[in-house]
């Protein structure tokens, strides 16, 4: 630990919130706030959908750690509030976490600067035909994955094997979101790789290899069972470690991500080619969460690995130089 517990002030961990991310999100933020609690920081639970921002201010809270997921949290709406009240926060700020929560707009600017991700085809809630439906399985092929733009966890995900599913796998992205991403179906190995740092002083930790119950890293899997595997080291031939993380880096530092991310990636199975799936700037930290698992194989505890994210709260009009605020 570079800073003294004491030199953070009074600390919020922003956990609960409105999506439908919720349950997870009060799930993380238990454990940082008794991990930071744990460390000697002056750290409190706050939920910004029982409580006004405002308090934040009167209560003279002076950085807060972001553990809420998804929608007003993930999404530069707290970002902002934050970067008016003034008040460092955790994570990326405003315009890449806006960008980042959205997988077509992240999607765009990774294909702007050449960096591998899946094929497309989005579409509009009450903007299309039953045509243009059926239409994507001869622009992506079969499989294919449907799924809302802007929720995480596998929400609303589907994996349409069938021309038959394709018409209900839309309809349930579209409860979720305006914005549908029809993608093509990458089959290989599931990985992930999460980012510490901000700009030059960023760097990946460990990959980990995802391995699901039937290929099916779903709500349930990621969350609530314990079928699925996570393998640390990942075990993948020599050279694509270090290619994957050199990938999750451009992405990251191409959204102007800063403090920490995570991105997930899928492995072509015949031609071993990485393609970027999202980036995830409001990572999961609770026991099933895929940050610490991997920091734990850097010899990063949950513990040390709060304070380190802790360090790096920054406001987007302070210079960005990685070093903290």
């Amino acid at each position: 630990m570079n800073a003294h517990p004491s030199s953070f002030g009074k600390v919020a961990v922003l956990m609960g919130g409105r999506s439908a991310e919720r349950e997870i999100s009060l799930m993380s933020g238990q454990g940082v706030l008794q991990a930071l609690r744990s460390q000697g920081v002056d750290a409190h639970a706050f939920d910004p959908s029982e409580r006004d921002l405002g308090d934040l201010k009167k209560e003279g809270f002076a950085r807060c750690f972001i553990t809420l997921h998804g929608r007003f949290g993930e999404d530069g709406t707290v970002q902002g509030a934050l970067e008016l009240l003034g008040i460092p926060y955790t994570g990326s700020g405003v315009m890449a976490s806006s960008m980042a929560i959205d997988k077509v707009m992240t999607k765009r600017v990774l294909l702007s600067e050449n960096l591998p991700t899946p094929r497309y085809v989005l579409l509009r809630r009450g903007g299309y035909s039953p045509a243009e439906v059926d239409g994507v399985a001869d622009t992506l092929g079969l499989p294919l994955i449907v799924k809302p733009a802007r929720e995480g966890s596998s929400l609303g995900l589907s994996k349409v094997a069938e021309r038959a599913g394709l018409a209900a796998a839309v309809a349930l992205a579209e409860k979720m979101d305006a914005d549908i991403l029809c993608e093509q179906f990458v089959s290989g190995d599931e990985v992930t790789c999460p980012v510490l740092g901000t700009g030059a002083q960023a760097r990946a930790l460990p990959v980990i290899r995802i391995v699901a119950p039937e290929g099916n890293y779903d709500y349930q899997n990621k969350y609530f069972t314990d079928t699925t595997q996570y393998l640390v080291p990942c075990g993948l031939p020599a050279g694509e470690e270090q290619a994957i993380q050199q990938l999750v880096l451009q992405a990251f530092r191409t959204l102007n991500c800063r403090g920490w991310a995570r991105a997930d990636v899928m492995i072509d199975q015949a031609t071993r080619k990485p393609y970027l799936l999202e980036i995830n700037t409001s990572p999961g930290m609770t026991g099933h969460s895929l940050v610490p698992m991997s920091a734990r194989a850097a010899g990063i505890s949950y513990e040390a690995l709060c304070v380190r994210v802790l360090e790096t709260a920054a406001l987007d009009s302070q210079p960005q130089d990685g070093t903290p605020p």
